[in-house]
């Protein structure tokens, strides 16, 4: 079975796209699995074993561009595909499988998508809540699950990183060989209302540097100012423990970065979907996005949510922008949190 699967834009997405990439292979053992996603994600497929191939998606994000999807379609025919998997809800998202003649259309019933999708699912919101679950589901008939009780077990994201890539990214970055990491990512997409405040961030860094660990803040280019007020910010004598790589690095540098952490500390971010994936004892702040819809898949995981439910907030109504509820969290409680996962490890 030749397989194509319209992968998701978002960096966290594509992390969690992974459970349904292994479910097919374990449902049709020597199905090969083509994904095409944006330039952005294609670090992340190359990482996953049950990718044939990642294939780019050249369009941006938001663009319709009716005749180059057609084009684009028309040129995957001749790779006679049996089955897609559309992940994004969007009608523009359904036209590539739908113009490159793929007998089998499979996704959520999304943006009026009749027509181009010939399997099309209607989503119960109560039975499948995760995000995960709605990508594993498409790997069954839908007659044959009713709810996300039926996809057990789930099989997570695994990235794989190999111990040779940990060793030479150390060199490459000139980290201490002589002091176990510990990762920070501070940044978050939608500004600070979904950040720990950067003045927390520092005062576990000082914590951490005085307990003989050395820190990296990973990050995009926009998170590199806030990761230099968090090594500034630390003690003189401090700093040269604290390395702030935060636009300093591909996405494939920093998923090797990760790999090489003792331990990730970071906010709800496509950062921490990817520590989970590598099975870091992981610490996930979350204020008000709601990690049960988006939750980190690990055992080794422990969020911290002061409030409960859902809530539609992009600004902060507090200190710099940030939102009360990340402000309460103390780093003396992510202190403790994060040794208790270091001791479970």
């Amino acid at each position: 079975m030749k397989i194509l699967v319209i992968g998701p834009s978002w960096v966290g997405d594509m992390v969690m796209s992974q459970s349904l990439y292994r479910t097919l292979k374990a449902k049709h053992v020597t199905a090969s699995i083509d994904v095409m996603a944006p330039q952005l994600c294609l670090p992340l497929l190359n990482r996953m074993p049950e990718i044939n191939q990642a294939l780019l998606m050249p369009l941006g994000h938001g663009r319709l561009a009716l005749g180059q999807r057609r084009r684009l379609g028309v040129a995957l025919r001749e790779k006679n595909y049996d089955r897609a998997y559309v992940l994004p809800n969007s009608f523009k998202s359904a036209l590539i499988p739908f113009f490159a003649a793929i007998p089998q259309r499979i996704g959520w019933r999304g943006e009026m998508r009749y027509g181009l999708l010939n399997d099309i699912r209607i989503l119960n919101t109560l039975a499948f809540p995760m995000m995960v679950q709605r990508y594993v589901a498409l790997a069954y008939d839908k007659q044959a699950i009713s709810s996300s009780a039926d996809l057990s077990p789930l099989l997570r994201p695994q990235l794989h990183v190999s111990n040779a890539e940990q060793i030479a990214i150390s060199h490459t970055f000139a980290l201490n060989p002589h002091r176990s990491i510990i990762g920070l990512c501070p940044g978050a997409e939608f500004g600070p209302a979904k950040r720990w405040p950067h003045y927390h961030y520092a005062a576990l860094a000082q914590q951490l540097i005085n307990d003989g660990y050395q820190i990296i803040l990973l990050g995009s280019p926009k998170d590199h100012q806030v990761a230099q007020e968090i090594c500034l910010a630390l003690d003189e004598n401090n700093r040269d423990y604290c390395f702030n790589l935060a636009g300093q690095t591909s996405l494939e540098q920093a998923v090797i970065l990760i790999a090489a952490c003792h331990a990730i500390v970071s906010n709800d971010s496509g950062l921490m979907h990817i520590a989970a994936a590598l099975d870091k004892p992981l610490i996930a702040l979350y204020g008000p996005s709601n990690p049960e819809f988006t939750p980190p898949l690990s055992d080794k995981a422990a969020v911290i949510r002061l409030i409960k439910g859902y809530q539609r907030i992009r600004r902060g109504d507090a200190d710099q922008g940030y939102h009360q509820s990340l402000i309460d969290i103390k780093p003396e409680q992510v202190v403790t949190a994060l040794y208790q996962q270091l001791l479970a490890k």
